[in-house]
């Protein structure tokens, strides 16, 4: 009998470690190998070529644009170019270091869309479910109708179409981005209710985050325009609500983990917080680090450690990232371990916004802005279906699958208006494709 109940008790576990996701990365019949260095000629690149970069980044340190930065270039899963230039800290003279940790900011938008889309391979969602049926706090979200500044009280109208998993995932739910947001009328009403923006050192979870956001209004109908939002940290309560486990641990243990991102964390360990750089700013002609605003540029290392944004609170390494990004160029696997299916990655990459962007030269997909024929015939952005993003602390990258080329910048820096590392790069780039 005891040994029944035992079995019974084992199966049961194990389904639970089933329902828990333990296995949304998956083993694969493909197996491209992990990143390594190797010489430029050897994957078609001018090493000649690629020496400019070092003038450029060596001439914008001078010049005051930039205290410092990495760059990173791999081509056919190839790493041609990793380097480091500069200071990670100018108070203390430290020099910066190719594998030190950067605050990557909005380039966890990427990573928190590729867990929702590893969940939905899983069938446990439809992209255009609306969100209300796993978050119920949103069924009487509302579209701002009236306002009034004296006391920040405002009405509503109904929304047309319930906001969706899609709309969330492309910017389009209406929802704003609080203290950045471009309506003060927005800023002043999620400021009131207490939304965390961004990232913190409070004590406060993303999901009580989330449920105080459901009960503010929208910006506009779901689905009719395209506004910056915290609509990826509204997603990272939503793995939460559909794994069963915080979304911190399910990055770890099913991207960071199976990839090798061994640098990749919301909150950094003890033993790796002296690898952090510095946000810095020129101040009086000298650079100084970040204050504190409303938000404490120390988040990774100080604080709760209890708030997971999906929007903007991950931190990482010029490596850690160029590795998520070959994951996609290999079509979704990588070392063995398949993330996503090609066929998932296919509609990631399509067209999710429709002309919303009408003339910019890219469209939204479901994880990243994506180049177009305009854009490719602009210069200096890649070929068509370039993927791109970058960070709030001055980070860049893109990812060119017609040539299989991946570039970051990766830079900790506020208020800089004179940077143009991040255009010459791209520039760079590409120029010393040499085959």
């Amino acid at each position: 009998m005891k040994n029944l109940i035992f079995k019974h008790v084992t199966w049961f576990s194990f389904v639970l470690l089933l329902n828990l996701n333990l296995w949304a990365q998956t083993s694969s019949i493909k197996k491209s190998p992990l990143l390594t260095e190797a010489s430029p000629h050897s994957v078609g690149m001018s090493g000649e070529r690629l020496s400019r970069i070092d003038a450029m980044c060596q001439q914008a340190i001078a010049d005051g644009e930039v205290p410092g930065m990495v760059a990173l270039i791999a081509r056919r899963g190839k790493i041609v170019y990793h380097k480091a230039f500069g200071q990670a800290d100018n108070q203390t003279d430290k020099a910066l270091r190719r594998d030190d940790i950067f605050r990557i900011a909005s380039q966890s938008k990427a990573i928190t869309s590729t867990a929702v889309m590893m969940l939905w391979e899983e069938g446990k969602f439809r992209l255009d479910d609306p969100i209300s049926k796993y978050i119920p706090e949103f069924k009487h979200t509302g579209v701002l109708d009236r306002f009034k500044y004296s006391d920040t009280t405002f009405t509503t109208k109904p929304v047309e179409n319930p906001i969706t998993i899609r709309h969330l995932l492309t910017h389009t739910s209406g929802l704003g981005y609080g203290v950045i947001d471009g309506d003060e009328r927005f800023k002043m009403m999620y400021h009131k209710a207490g939304i965390t923006d961004l990232f913190t050192t409070e004590n406060i979870t993303i999901e009580e985050s989330v449920k105080k956001l459901a009960r503010l209004p929208l910006h506009h109908q779901p689905g009719a325009q395209y506004t910056y939002s915290e609509g990826l940290d509204v997603l990272g309560y939503f793995i939460e609500v559909m794994s069963g486990m915080s979304f911190s641990d399910f990055l770890e243990k099913h991207i960071f983990q199976p990839l090798g991102m061994d640098d990749t964390y919301f909150y950094l360990p003890t033993e790796k917080a002296n690898r952090l750089v510095t946000v810095q700013r020129k101040w009086k002609g000298e650079w100084e680090p970040y204050p504190v605003t409303f938000y404490d540029p120390d988040y990774p290392v100080t604080g709760a450690r209890k708030f997971y944004s999906g929007g903007a609170g991950l931190s990482s390494t010029a490596k850690d990232y160029a590795t998520f990004l070959q994951m996609y160029l290999n079509g979704g696997e990588l070392n063995g371990v398949r993330i996503l299916s090609r066929t998932t990655i296919k509609v990631m990459m399509g067209n999710q916004i429709g002309d919303l962007w009408e003339g910019r030269g890219s469209y939204y997909g479901l994880a990243f802005d994506v180049v177009d024929q305009k854009g490719q015939e602009m210069g200096g952005r890649g070929s068509i279906g370039t993927f791109e993003w970058g960070g709030y602390f001055n980070t860049q990258y893109f990812a060119d699958p017609e040539e299989q080329l991946i570039g970051i910048l990766m830079k900790q820096t506020q208020n800089t208006r004179t940077d143009n590392t991040g255009w010459r790069f791209r520039v760079l780039v590409g120029q010393a494709v040499d085959d």
